[in-house]
Protein backbone atom coordinates (compact mmCIF):
# COMPACT_ATOMS: atom_id res chain seq x y z
CA UNK A 1 0.00 0.00 0.00
CA UNK A 2 2.91 2.51 0.44
CA UNK A 3 4.59 1.71 -2.62
CA UNK A 4 1.28 2.72 -4.53
CA UNK A 5 0.85 5.64 -2.53
CA UNK A 6 4.37 6.64 -3.78
CA UNK A 7 3.27 6.23 -6.92
CA UNK A 8 -0.03 7.96 -7.26
CA UNK A 9 2.04 11.05 -5.43
CA UNK A 10 4.11 10.58 -8.09
CA UNK A 11 1.79 10.54 -10.93
CA UNK A 12 0.03 13.82 -9.71
CA UNK A 13 2.95 15.84 -8.78
CA UNK A 14 4.27 15.48 -12.12
CA UNK A 15 0.99 16.48 -13.61
CA UNK A 16 0.64 19.36 -11.10
CA UNK A 17 4.10 20.82 -11.68
CA UNK A 18 3.60 20.06 -15.63
CA UNK A 19 0.32 22.19 -15.59
CA UNK A 20 2.09 24.98 -13.60
CA UNK A 21 5.04 24.96 -16.04
CA UNK A 22 2.55 25.16 -18.61
CA UNK A 23 0.67 28.21 -17.18
CA UNK A 24 4.15 29.96 -16.50
CA UNK A 25 5.02 29.04 -20.44
CA UNK A 26 1.81 30.44 -21.56
CA UNK A 27 2.43 33.54 -19.69
CA UNK A 28 6.01 34.58 -20.67
CA UNK A 29 6.61 32.70 -23.80
CA UNK A 30 5.38 34.31 -27.42
CA UNK A 31 2.11 32.73 -28.69
CA UNK A 32 4.01 30.58 -31.28
CA UNK A 33 6.29 29.23 -29.34
CA UNK A 34 3.96 28.22 -26.34
CA UNK A 35 1.43 26.85 -29.02
CA UNK A 36 4.36 24.18 -30.88
CA UNK A 37 6.91 23.96 -28.38
CA UNK A 38 6.73 24.57 -24.45
CA UNK A 39 2.95 22.84 -24.82
CA UNK A 40 3.85 19.67 -26.10
CA UNK A 41 7.27 19.10 -24.28
CA UNK A 42 5.34 19.39 -21.24
CA UNK A 43 2.70 17.35 -22.22
CA UNK A 44 5.48 14.14 -23.12
CA UNK A 45 6.77 14.94 -19.92
CA UNK A 46 3.37 14.53 -17.64
CA UNK A 47 2.23 11.74 -20.15
CA UNK A 48 4.99 9.43 -19.36
CA UNK A 49 4.32 9.80 -15.11
CA UNK A 50 2.17 6.33 -15.01
CA UNK A 51 5.34 4.61 -16.22
CA UNK A 52 8.06 6.18 -14.35
CA UNK A 53 5.55 5.26 -11.40
CA UNK A 54 6.45 1.55 -11.88
CA UNK A 55 2.20 0.66 -11.74
CA UNK A 56 1.07 -2.82 -12.38
CA UNK A 57 -1.40 -3.68 -15.74
CA UNK A 58 -4.70 -3.50 -13.65
CA UNK A 59 -3.80 -0.30 -11.91
CA UNK A 60 -2.26 1.53 -15.28
CA UNK A 61 -5.35 0.83 -17.29
CA UNK A 62 -7.54 3.20 -14.67
CA UNK A 63 -4.85 5.35 -14.67
CA UNK A 64 -4.77 5.57 -18.13
CA UNK A 65 -8.47 6.92 -18.39
CA UNK A 66 -8.13 9.13 -15.84
CA UNK A 67 -5.05 10.32 -16.87
CA UNK A 68 -6.07 10.78 -20.63
CA UNK A 69 -9.24 13.15 -18.90
CA UNK A 70 -6.54 15.48 -17.34
CA UNK A 71 -4.76 15.98 -20.23
CA UNK A 72 -7.49 16.75 -22.27
CA UNK A 73 -9.28 19.15 -19.75
CA UNK A 74 -6.58 20.93 -18.90
CA UNK A 75 -3.24 21.03 -21.25
CA UNK A 76 -4.77 23.19 -24.50
CA UNK A 77 -5.19 20.59 -27.17
CA UNK A 78 -1.43 19.05 -26.90
CA UNK A 79 -1.16 15.82 -28.45
CA UNK A 80 2.52 14.88 -26.47
CA UNK A 81 2.20 12.44 -30.16
CA UNK A 82 4.12 12.63 -33.30
CA UNK A 83 1.45 10.54 -34.92
CA UNK A 84 -1.23 13.55 -33.88
CA UNK A 85 1.37 15.94 -35.14
CA UNK A 86 1.96 14.54 -38.21
CA UNK A 87 -2.03 14.13 -38.84
CA UNK A 88 -2.79 18.13 -38.48
CA UNK A 89 0.02 19.15 -40.75
CA UNK A 90 -1.63 16.52 -43.66
CA UNK A 91 -5.10 18.05 -43.17
CA UNK A 92 -3.44 21.01 -43.75
CA UNK A 93 -4.13 22.41 -40.21
CA UNK A 94 -0.38 23.25 -39.29
CA UNK A 95 2.27 24.18 -41.30
CA UNK A 96 5.48 22.64 -41.94
CA UNK A 97 7.88 24.63 -39.37
CA UNK A 98 4.92 24.67 -36.87
CA UNK A 99 5.19 20.46 -37.44
CA UNK A 100 8.53 20.75 -36.98
CA UNK A 101 9.05 22.49 -33.97
CA UNK A 102 6.24 20.24 -32.28
CA UNK A 103 8.54 17.26 -33.11
CA UNK A 104 11.75 18.54 -31.93
CA UNK A 105 9.87 19.59 -28.53
CA UNK A 106 8.50 16.62 -27.99
CA UNK A 107 11.68 14.57 -28.57
CA UNK A 108 12.99 17.09 -25.53
CA UNK A 109 10.14 16.34 -23.81
CA UNK A 110 11.15 12.39 -24.19
CA UNK A 111 14.84 12.88 -23.18
CA UNK A 112 13.68 15.15 -20.19
CA UNK A 113 11.27 12.27 -19.31
CA UNK A 114 13.99 9.54 -19.33
CA UNK A 115 16.21 11.11 -17.41
CA UNK A 116 13.43 11.88 -14.53
CA UNK A 117 12.50 8.13 -14.59
CA UNK A 118 16.09 7.12 -13.63
CA UNK A 119 16.50 9.53 -11.11
CA UNK A 120 13.27 8.99 -9.40
CA UNK A 121 14.42 5.32 -10.01
CA UNK A 122 17.57 5.65 -8.03
CA UNK A 123 15.98 6.92 -4.83
CA UNK A 124 13.93 4.01 -4.15
CA UNK A 125 10.96 5.63 -2.81
CA UNK A 126 9.12 2.63 -3.24
CA UNK A 127 10.03 -1.02 -3.67
CA UNK A 128 8.15 -0.61 -7.18
CA UNK A 129 10.84 1.77 -7.81
CA UNK A 130 13.69 -0.29 -6.32
CA UNK A 131 12.93 -2.91 -8.87
CA UNK A 132 12.41 -1.00 -11.61
CA UNK A 133 15.98 0.81 -10.96
CA UNK A 134 17.36 -2.98 -10.76
CA UNK A 135 15.46 -3.97 -13.38
CA UNK A 136 15.60 -1.01 -15.92
CA UNK A 137 19.66 -2.25 -17.69
CA UNK A 138 17.35 -5.70 -18.22
CA UNK A 139 14.28 -4.81 -19.12
CA UNK A 140 12.30 -6.86 -21.79
CA UNK A 141 10.56 -5.42 -24.95
CA UNK A 142 7.04 -4.72 -24.80
CA UNK A 143 6.49 -6.16 -27.93
CA UNK A 144 5.21 -9.95 -27.36
CA UNK A 145 4.36 -11.20 -30.82
CA UNK A 146 5.71 -11.09 -34.10
CA UNK A 147 7.08 -7.87 -35.93
CA UNK A 148 4.18 -8.11 -38.38
CA UNK A 149 1.81 -8.81 -36.22
CA UNK A 150 3.22 -6.12 -33.82
CA UNK A 151 2.97 -3.68 -36.68
CA UNK A 152 -0.59 -4.85 -37.56
CA UNK A 153 -1.65 -4.53 -33.94
CA UNK A 154 -0.40 -0.98 -33.69
CA UNK A 155 -1.83 -0.03 -36.71
CA UNK A 156 -4.88 -1.03 -35.69
CA UNK A 157 -5.34 0.84 -32.74
CA UNK A 158 -3.74 4.06 -34.16
CA UNK A 159 -6.07 3.92 -37.24
CA UNK A 160 -8.96 3.69 -34.53
CA UNK A 161 -7.57 6.57 -32.64
CA UNK A 162 -6.97 9.06 -35.42
CA UNK A 163 -10.12 8.18 -36.94
CA UNK A 164 -12.08 8.83 -33.69
CA UNK A 165 -9.97 12.50 -33.22
CA UNK A 166 -10.99 13.57 -36.87
CA UNK A 167 -14.95 12.56 -36.17
CA UNK A 168 -14.81 14.49 -32.24
CA UNK A 169 -12.68 17.01 -34.12
CA UNK A 170 -15.21 19.78 -34.10
CA UNK A 171 -17.16 18.10 -30.74
CA UNK A 172 -17.55 20.07 -27.32
CA UNK A 173 -14.24 19.04 -25.17
CA UNK A 174 -17.56 17.85 -22.90
CA UNK A 175 -18.20 14.71 -24.98
CA UNK A 176 -14.69 14.20 -27.00
CA UNK A 177 -12.62 14.29 -24.28
CA UNK A 178 -14.36 10.96 -22.30
CA UNK A 179 -14.20 9.16 -25.57
CA UNK A 180 -10.78 9.41 -26.60
CA UNK A 181 -10.22 8.40 -22.92
CA UNK A 182 -12.46 5.81 -22.97
CA UNK A 183 -11.38 4.24 -26.62
CA UNK A 184 -7.19 5.13 -25.01
CA UNK A 185 -8.16 2.69 -22.21
CA UNK A 186 -9.97 0.04 -24.15
CA UNK A 187 -7.28 -0.68 -27.11
CA UNK A 188 -4.93 -0.76 -23.63
CA UNK A 189 -7.39 -3.48 -22.81
CA UNK A 190 -7.41 -5.39 -25.79
CA UNK A 191 -3.76 -5.19 -26.99
CA UNK A 192 -1.97 -4.35 -23.85
CA UNK A 193 -0.57 -7.83 -23.75
CA UNK A 194 0.57 -8.29 -27.65
CA UNK A 195 2.25 -4.80 -27.92
CA UNK A 196 1.25 -2.82 -24.95
CA UNK A 197 -0.90 -0.50 -27.13
CA UNK A 198 1.20 2.79 -26.66
CA UNK A 199 0.23 3.63 -30.68
CA UNK A 200 2.35 6.99 -29.67
CA UNK A 201 5.75 6.68 -30.68
CA UNK A 202 7.44 9.35 -28.72
CA UNK A 203 6.18 6.97 -25.91
CA UNK A 204 7.14 3.81 -27.21
CA UNK A 205 10.83 5.05 -27.87
CA UNK A 206 10.68 6.19 -24.30
CA UNK A 207 9.57 2.75 -22.94
CA UNK A 208 10.75 -0.18 -24.75
CA UNK A 209 12.87 0.61 -27.79
CA UNK A 210 16.62 0.29 -25.69
CA UNK A 211 14.91 -3.10 -24.13
CA UNK A 212 16.26 -6.60 -25.23
CA UNK A 213 14.41 -8.61 -27.60
CA UNK A 214 13.66 -7.13 -30.40
CA UNK A 215 16.11 -4.72 -32.29
CA UNK A 216 15.68 -1.07 -33.25
CA UNK A 217 15.00 -1.37 -36.82
CA UNK A 218 12.04 -4.32 -35.39
CA UNK A 219 10.83 -1.48 -32.88
CA UNK A 220 10.85 0.85 -35.21
CA UNK A 221 8.37 -1.04 -37.97
CA UNK A 222 5.95 -1.96 -35.14
CA UNK A 223 5.73 1.24 -33.04
CA UNK A 224 6.48 3.70 -35.76
CA UNK A 225 5.41 2.67 -39.02
CA UNK A 226 2.28 0.60 -38.10
CA UNK A 227 0.80 3.80 -36.22
CA UNK A 228 1.65 6.16 -38.71
CA UNK A 229 0.46 3.88 -41.57
CA UNK A 230 -2.83 3.41 -39.25
CA UNK A 231 -3.55 7.30 -39.00
CA UNK A 232 -2.60 7.75 -42.71
CA UNK A 233 -5.60 5.48 -43.62
CA UNK A 234 -7.62 6.77 -40.68
CA UNK A 235 -7.46 10.48 -42.43
CA UNK A 236 -8.02 8.59 -46.18
CA UNK A 237 -11.49 7.06 -44.38
CA UNK A 238 -12.66 9.87 -43.24
CA UNK A 239 -11.57 12.48 -45.48
CA UNK A 240 -11.20 10.78 -48.98
CA UNK A 241 -8.07 12.27 -49.45
CA UNK A 242 -4.93 13.69 -47.90
CA UNK A 243 -5.41 17.46 -48.17
CA UNK A 244 -2.06 18.41 -47.99
CA UNK A 245 -1.08 16.52 -51.25
CA UNK A 246 -4.36 16.18 -52.73
CA UNK A 247 -7.26 18.52 -54.00
CA UNK A 248 -9.32 15.66 -55.54
CA UNK A 249 -11.13 13.62 -53.26
CA UNK A 250 -9.48 10.16 -54.30
CA UNK A 251 -12.56 7.74 -52.41
CA UNK A 252 -15.57 9.63 -52.66
CA UNK A 253 -17.43 11.23 -55.60
CA UNK A 254 -18.48 14.47 -55.42
CA UNK A 255 -21.83 14.86 -57.16
CA UNK A 256 -23.43 18.80 -57.74
CA UNK A 257 -26.76 18.30 -55.85
CA UNK A 258 -27.72 21.59 -57.75
CA UNK A 259 -27.45 21.56 -61.15
CA UNK A 260 -28.16 24.24 -63.49
CA UNK A 261 -30.11 23.31 -67.17
CA UNK A 262 -27.97 23.00 -69.76
CA UNK A 263 -30.90 23.71 -72.40
CA UNK A 264 -34.78 25.31 -72.01
CA UNK A 265 -37.03 22.76 -71.42
CA UNK A 266 -40.06 22.24 -73.20
CA UNK A 267 -42.93 22.92 -72.05
CA UNK A 268 -46.03 20.33 -71.09
CA UNK A 269 -49.14 20.21 -71.73
CA UNK A 270 -50.78 21.38 -69.07
CA UNK A 271 -48.38 24.74 -68.53
CA UNK A 272 -49.42 27.63 -69.57
CA UNK A 273 -47.21 29.96 -72.35
CA UNK A 274 -47.14 33.78 -70.81
CA UNK A 275 -47.70 36.15 -73.64
CA UNK A 276 -45.08 38.03 -75.22
CA UNK A 277 -43.75 41.83 -73.50
CA UNK A 278 -46.04 44.09 -75.50
CA UNK A 279 -48.62 41.62 -76.55
CA UNK A 280 -52.10 41.39 -75.36
CA UNK A 281 -55.15 39.59 -76.52
CA UNK A 282 -58.23 42.54 -77.08
CA UNK A 283 -60.66 42.15 -74.55
CA UNK A 284 -64.65 41.63 -75.82
CA UNK A 285 -66.22 44.81 -76.35
CA UNK A 286 -62.73 47.08 -76.65
CA UNK A 287 -61.53 47.80 -79.91
CA UNK A 288 -57.97 48.16 -80.63
CA UNK A 289 -56.88 51.50 -82.47
CA UNK A 290 -53.84 51.75 -84.24
CA UNK A 291 -51.42 48.23 -85.48
CA UNK A 292 -50.75 45.79 -82.66
CA UNK A 293 -48.17 43.05 -82.35
CA UNK A 294 -49.23 40.08 -83.57
CA UNK A 295 -49.85 37.05 -80.86
CA UNK A 296 -49.13 33.73 -81.24
CA UNK A 297 -51.75 31.49 -81.50
CA UNK A 298 -52.58 29.93 -78.30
Amino acid sequence: MAGLNVSLSFLFSTVALCEAARRASKALLPAGAYGSFAREALRVLAELGPWVGGFGPDLLLTLLFLLFLVHGATLDGASANPAVSLQEFLMAEASLPSTLLKLVAQGLGLQVARTLTHFCWAWGLSDLHLLQSLMAPDCRSALRTSVPHGALVEGACAFCFHLLLLRLRHSPPVYRVPAVALLVAVTAYTAGPVTSAFFNPALAAAVTFRCSGHTVLEHAQVYWLGPLTGMVLAVLLSEGRLPRLFRRNLLYSQKNKHRNPRGKLAPGPGDTQAPAKGCRSPEPGNRAVGPQPRCPSQ
